[in-house]
């Protein structure tokens, strides 16, 4: 699927990264990159080291993304296929005029996608909970793993595959404040269609003693397994 036949909350969103080549450490034989993770003013001065591979192009094919597959493990679709089940049945049920049946149907596919609804943000949630505690543990284990999961945190580029995304949220965890943070969510929105489901919201994260001011956030989530995992998050400042 092209990017530009995308929705628009679901097109991914590139920034050019700076990148500052340096000599390799702790990496060897492999390019060094030093990222600056700028959550705040207190790691907008502490540059890193993150191992560098080159960036592949995201492809919004689902069947690429979906983390059971890129482990050579199947996936499962059984609720994308209940809800062209349904969706399916509906269609015939009102060209039938079985409006009873079509009532129930309409009914089913709301609690269906209400309930997915709850889930993709229950899973934000956690995500937002291994944030707030600087908990790398949690992190890894509520992100989908794959070469096509990508962050981008505020005033970086992209960060492309699993083990470099959670290199990069090492550094977040490991930096130099005291957690739990105070992080708010405001404007909280959530979409859902079949297996991918995305949250946008604004994040107003505080430490003791300072503020990192308003980030607007983007996070998009899979289901695998009947779970849900961040595969995308996306955080840009924004002017207070």
């Amino acid at each position: 699927m092209a990017v530009s036949s995308l929705p628009r909350g679901l097109r991914p969103l590139c920034t050019p990264l700076p990148f500052l080549w340096s000599s390799p450490s702790g990496f060897p034989g492999s390019t060094a990159l030093r990222v600056s993770l700028v959550r705040g003013p207190l790691l907008s001065s502490a540059l890193r080291k993150v191992q560098h591979s080159k960036p592949s192009m995201y492809s919004w094919n689902i069947a690429r993304v979906r983390s059971g597959e890129a482990e050579g493990n199947p996936s499962t679709e059984g609720m994308m296929m209940d809800e062209q089940t349904l969706q399916r049945d509906l269609e015939i049920a009102i060209k039938e005029e079985d409006y009873a049946r079509a009532a129930k149907l309409r009914d089913d596919l709301r609690v269906l996608h209400e309930d997915s609804k709850a889930s993709v943000l229950a899973a934000n949630a956690r995500f937002y909970h291994a944030f707030r505690n600087g908990d790398l543990a949690a992190m890894q284990s509520i992100w989908a793993k794959g070469e096509n999961v990508y962050v981008i945190h505020p005033g970086a580029g992209r960060i492309s595959g699993y083990d470099l995304v959670m290199g990069s949220w090492e550094i977040v965890c490991g930096a130099d404040y005291e957690f739990p943070l105070q992080i708010d969510l405001k404007n909280v929105e959530v979409h859902v269609r079949g297996d991918v489901g995305y949250v946008n919201c604004m994040e107003v994260v505080k430490t003791k003693g300072s503020s990192w001011g308003k980030q607007v956030a983007t996070n998009v989530f899979e289901r695998v397994d009947g779970q849900w995992y961040i595969c995308i998050h996306h955080a840009s400042h924004i002017d207070a």
